[in-house]
């Protein structure tokens, strides 16, 4: 089993926006994020640690700027976020404490009910096709086709 941790190297090799988002909570302007519309089979991990956050399978249009999950497969931890004059839910990597983003609950009902809003910045994108290859092999389950 893969032992997954916050990597200062890792970190140091950041892109200012990435480092904005997943080290000092912020968040990418709607939008923009590289991974808003990707459709490609597989699975989204943590930018800095690795360790594996959501399926292809549970990706959404919501039409919110960024992209949308109903679930998480693991790795994932929410705490109240009191910020910006609201009351949120905000969403951290477990292992690699990055800043991920938030979690609604005005998501699709029959998939749960939940919106996991996600900054593509803090994500890095493995293909289906490389899942194997790059130690990800015990989750192909949970990725389908989305076209």
């Amino acid at each position: 089993m893969t032992a997954y941790k916050k990597d200062p190297a890792r970190i140091a090799q950041l892109s200012q926006e990435e480092f904005y988002v997943t080290q000092q909570s912020g968040t990418e302007r709607p939008g923009t994020g590289k991974l808003l519309h990707n459709k490609e089979p597989g699975i989204y991990v943590d930018i800095v640690s690795g360790e594996p956050l959501f399926a292809s399978a549970d990706k959404f249009d919501s039409h919110c700027g960024w992209p949308s999950f109903t679930k998480p497969i693991d790795n994932v931890e929410e705490f109240e976020d009191r910020t910006h004059g609201m009351v949120r839910v905000e969403v951290r990597s477990k292992h690699g404490d990055s800043h991920l983003g938030h979690v609604f609950p005005d998501g699709p009902r029959d998939r749960g009910g939940l919106r996991y809003c996600i900054n593509s910045a803090s994500l890095r994108f493995v293909h289906r096709d490389d899942m194997e290859a790059e130690g990800y092999g015990a989750y192909i389950d949970q990725v389908e086709d989305v076209t």
